[in-house]
C-alpha cells in the first residue's frame, strides 16, 4: 500500500493523502470520502479498479478527519483551499473528482470555484438538503443549535480541552466485517454505519458538527457546472430520498445516473458495481 503523504495547508495544518503513481504523473482521479470517514474509504476502490493501471488516484483525509487533525474551522472553504493545494503540489492541472456523501458535495463545490481543475465528477450518494431523509431531517431541524455550539467548541478546543485520543478507523476492514455480516441473517449492519457515537470515536465532535451543518447546507447552481458526471444512487432512503436527488441531479448538463441496490453506503454494499460502474464511465468518457 502507498505510504500516506502530508501537505502543509493554510493555518498549518498538515493535509494527509495518499497517492498511487507508480511512475510520471498521469491521468488523476481525486477521491473524497465522507462524513465522519477518512481516505481508508477509497483503499479497496484503489486496489481493485483496473483504472489504476492508467490513472493516478488521490485520496485524501478532508481537513479535520483521520491524519489532517484539526479542531478549529472547516466546511468547504477550507476543504476545497486544501484540494486545490493538493493539486498544485503534485502538478495536477485538472482531475475527476469522485466523492460518497460529504465527498460528493465537496466536489461540487469544487467544481463551481474551479472549475478549469476539473475534468468529471462522480457523485456517489450526493446530499441535497431537499432531499435529505430520516436521521438527516434531525440535523436540519437542529441546524442552528448546532451553529451557535461550534464557535464555543472550537474554542475549548483551543484552550486544550478536548479528548487526546481519537481511533484511526480502516474503512476497509470495516467493510469487511459489513460484508460478511451481510452473507448472514443479520443483514447489513445499519446501526454501525449510522451510529453517532460510533463516527466520534474517530473525529472530533467540533468537526463532526461542522460536517453536519455542510451536508444539510446548500450546494451550488448545478446548470453552471460544466463537464461530465457520473451519478451513484442508492434505493434506500436511509439519508436521502433518491427520487429527489435524481431529479436535482438533472439540472447538471451531462449527467448520467446510476441506481445500485444499497441503503447509502454503496462503496460497502455494492464495491464491484460501483468500481464497474466508474471504471465504464471513465473509459467512455475519458478513453482507455
Amino acid at each position: 500500500m502507498n505510504p500516506v503523504r502530508s501537505l502543509s495547508a493554510s493555518g498549518g495544518v498538515n493535509v494527509a493523502y495518499r497517492l498511487w503513481r507508480p511512475g510520471a504523473p498521469r491521468r488523476t482521479i481525486v477521491a473524497i470520502h465522507g462524513l465522519a470517514s477518512n481516505l481508508t474509504r477509497w483503499s479497496e476502490f484503489a486496489a481493485t479498479t483496473r483504472l489504476a493501471e492508467s490513472w493516478d488516484i488521490l485520496s485524501l483525509d478532508l481537513r479535520g478527519h483521520g491524519g489532517s487533525l484539526h479542531r478549529g474551522r472547516v466546511g468547504f472553504d477550507e476543504w476545497c483551499a486544501d484540494i486545490g493545494e493538493l493539486l498544485r503540489a503534485e502538478g495536477i492541472a485538472e482531475a475527476v473528482l469522485l466523492g460518497h456523501c460529504l465527498g460528493a458535495n465537496v466536489a461540487l463545490w469544487f467544481a463551481h470555484r474551479q472549475p478549469q481543475r476539473v475534468k468529471g465528477m462522480v457523485l456517489i450518494e450526493p446530499m441535497f438538503r431537499q432531499a435529505l431523509a430520516g436521521e438527516m431531517l434531525k440535523a436540519i431541524r437542529l441546524r442552528s443549535g448546532i451553529a451557535a455550539v461550534v464557535p464555543l467548541l472550537r474554542g475549548l478546543a483551543a484552550l486544550g480541552l478536548h479528548r487526546r485520543h481519537l481511533e484511526m478507523i480502516d474503512l476497509a476492514e470495516l467493510d469487511r466485517e459489513a460484508r460478511a455480516a451481510m452473507t448472514g441473517e443479520g443483514g447489513f449492519p445499519v446501526a454501525r454505519y449510522s451510529s453517532i457515537r460510533e463516527d466520534l470515536r474517530g473525529v472530533p465532535l467540533t468537526v463532526y458538527l461542522q460536517d453536519l451543518l455542510a451536508v444539510t447546507g446548500p450546494l451550488p447552481d448545478l446548470p453552471g457546472l460544466a463537464g461530465p458526471t457520473l451519478a451513484l444512487l442508492s434505493s434506500g432512503t436511509a439519508f436521502t430520498d433518491p427520487e429527489i436527488t435524481a431529479r436535482l441531479l438533472a439540472e447538471l448538463p451531462d449527467c448520467r445516473i446510476v441506481r445500485l441496490d444499497a441503503q447509502h453506503w454503496i462503496p460497502t454494499e455494492q464495491p464491484e458495481a460501483m468500481r464497474h460502474a466508474i471504471e465504464d464511465w471513465c473509459d467512455e468518457r475519458f478513453g482507455r
